[in-house]
């Protein structure tokens, strides 16, 4: 839910500026009438008036500002007073960050001023702007209709007549019927409710009625202002996202906390009973002195107040980074583009990781798919033989797969590491290996024909025999091949293509089928059309298996195809070695073929119609699919 700090006096524990105070020069004679005596009926007389001093430097005979903000249970009877014969004064209250307010309420010593201004400030006192004008006629002191008259008015006179000629009050309420306000956290409650400044402009001064002529002491003497209390209430502004605040720590956070009593002496803030501190203690995973902003790590979508009208936290949500950056920022294209459900970009990936999310791994890296992607070791950097790997890359500075290790070789290199000739290549050195001229394979040194019978050594990796072959390259002679080989998981995006190593098929010439007429082609009954991309090819003895990555499925028969990365198996090949038909690595194809229900296998042979996928082509399959085959 949406919080809120409990509400306090926010003059507590600070003291206001003003422009003048009693004896802050020298000392001041003073004249006043007791309490006990004003508080009756003025048509019964002042009575004696009582005259004193004042001097701002002798504490038992000073008045000073810090006198209205002190406890009031505590010293009844302290009040601050101008200097004789002040007719403008300025009280002000300067915070030390934004507060929301409630309500002042000023009780004054003296007669209540005849004008008076209540005003606030947002920019640490830069501009200033009215909560309230006081005057015993608004129209002929500002222009302005009496509230009293005119709900809403910015003036009003109930605050403005001279009776009770001591203790009268004055107050302001931030919310009134007049302002009235649903969410206290929107934009219209904080420009009426928050503050870093107060200030009371007291523009005329007002004599008790039953001063009469027949006073004995000089008039002058009892010409100032005086208050008794100043009350400020409101709450440390957090956004709906704390219930409690604690001490700020901007600069300049002690000025205004001085001891009631004295001047220039602060107090400690610790022992400060009451006093509203301005720094939130925020929650839902926001952070700042008003909780304005998300949480270093909580940035995954736009910050929000809390909605003080229906209660809900509105809490920042964290960024995924998979335990590999320490902050994150909110990115406005990264969340439109995700149709506004996540824009957080983390900062600064560790761990030899890159991405918004930290997913994935730096050039020069590769995932360890044996550890999960927030532990610190999940990029393994790459071990490609600098001699046998390409220098241009098809993802500039990758230097090996960032998804499978594997090093992108030059052309007729095989090997994960690219550490060795390809079958039927040979020479391997700085431009990578020759193919051999022979009908099957040659000696990888010297590129001497082998005649006979045909020894293949296959090499392991990790016990997981390994062999680039080229789709439409040569197929290696095995007869036996291990049984528990396991089975590598692609998952490449469009933009990613197979190992250079792969674009070599020079050395194959096959005989392919060709899309005839619509009778030909309904005639040989293919169980499946799609449109493919081929990704890569695996070597398994007998047969080769080739993954791609299916595009559109135009037709399919008992076995289910998904558009996702799936492998196709080539039936065929010729007396060179080579498989057939076809397919390049990095190249989108048109694929009509048979399947094994039983093994769930889509099959790849010389019937198989496999072409390079053309717009039109599709078209004209889809038609044949849909209208000709019946």
């Amino acid at each position: 839910r949406s919080c809120n700090p409990p509400v306090g006096n926010l003059a507590t524990g600070r003291t206001p500026v003003t422009l003048t105070t009693c004896g802050q020069n020298s000392t001041e004679l003073y004249c006043f009438y007791p309490d006990q005596n004003l508080l009756h009926q003025v048509s019964h007389g002042c009575g004696q008036p009582r005259c004193t001093k004042c001097n701002a430097n002798q504490p038992d005979n000073s008045h000073l500002p810090a006198d209205m903000t002190d406890d009031f249970f505590a010293n009844p009877i302290s009040w601050w007073q101008s200097a004789q014969g002040v007719h403008r004064e300025e009280i002000r209250l300067d915070f030390e960050t934004e507060f929301y307010l409630t309500h002042v309420i000023a009780v004054f010593k003296s007669p209540r001023p005849a004008a008076m201004v209540l005003e606030r400030s947002q920019d640490y006192g830069q501009t200033w702007r009215p909560y309230k004008y006081f005057s015993v006629n608004c129209t002929a002191t500002f222009g302005l209709q009496d509230d009293i008259i005119e709900e809403g008015s910015m003036c009003t006179s109930r605050y403005s007549d001279a009776v009770p000629c001591t203790r009268g009050e004055v107050i302001y309420r931030a919310l009134s019927p007049a302002n009235k306000i649903e969410d206290p956290y929107s934009p219209e409650a904080q420009d009426l409710l928050k503050l870093t400044n107060l200030r009371l402009l007291l523009l005329k001064r007002q004599e008790c009625p039953c001063h009469g002529s027949g006073l004995v002491e000089k008039p002058q003497r009892f010409a100032h202002y005086a208050i008794y209390d100043l009350i400020i209430r409101g709450s440390c502004f957090c956004n709906g996202h704390a219930e409690e605040c604690e001490l700020a720590n901007r600069t300049g956070v002690m000025e205004n906390m001085v001891t009631p009593g004295s001047v220039g002496f602060l107090r400690e803030p610790a022992s400060c009973v009451g006093v509203v501190h301005g720094k939130c203690v925020c929650r839902h995973n926001t952070a700042g002195d008003h909780c304005e902003k998300c949480a270093l790590l909580y940035n995954d979508q736009p910050w929000k107040p809390g909605d003080g009208k229906t209660g809900a936290p509105n809490e920042c949500r964290k960024c995924r980074c998979h335990n590999h950056a320490d902050s994150c920022h909110f990115d406005l294209s990264v969340w439109l583009a995700s149709g506004k459900r996540s824009g957080g970009v983390c900062d600064n990936c560790k761990h030899n990781t890159e991405g918004h999310r930290c997913q994935r791994c730096k050039p020069g890296y590769y995932r360890d798919r044996g550890k999960p992607m927030s532990s610190a070791e999940v990029c393994k950097p790459c071990a490609c033989q600098p001699m046998g790997s390409a220098n241009a890359t098809f993802s500039r500075s990758w230097r090996c797969h960032p998804k499978t290790g594997f090093c992108y070789c030059k052309p007729g290199v095989a090997g994960p590491n690219c550490d060795r000739c390809l079958m039927g290549y040979w020479g391997f050195g700085e431009n990578g290996c020759r193919p051999c001229d022979c009908a099957r394979d040659c000696d990888q040194h010297t590129g001497n024909c082998f005649n006979g019978l045909l020894f293949y050594v296959s090499l392991s990796y990790d016990n997981e025999p390994f062999f680039n072959i080229p789709i439409g390259g040569r197929i290696p002679d095995l007869v036996q091949t291990p049984t528990n080989e396991s089975e590598e998981e692609w998952k490449w995006n469009d933009h990613e293509q197979g190992f250079s190593a792969l674009r070599h098929p020079e050395k194959c010439v096959c005989k392919e089928k060709v899309l005839g007429s619509v009778t030909d082609f309904c005639q040989m009954k293919y169980a499946y059309v799609i449109k493919a991309r081929i990704l890569s090819a695996h070597d398994k003895g007998t047969h080769a298996e080739v993954v791609v990555k299916v595009k559109k499925v135009l037709k399919s028969g008992k076995v289910k195809i998904a558009r996702n990365n799936r492998s196709i198996y080539p039936e065929s090949w010729t007396n060179r070695g080579c498989t057939c038909p076809i397919l390049n690595p990095g190249t989108d194809y048109l694929i009509a073929g048979q399947e094994d229900s039983r093994s769930s296998k889509l099959l790849v042979n010389m019937n198989s119609l496999v072409k390079p996928w053309k717009a039109y082509l599709g078209k004209q399959v889809s038609d044949i699919l849909r209208t000709g085959c019946k």
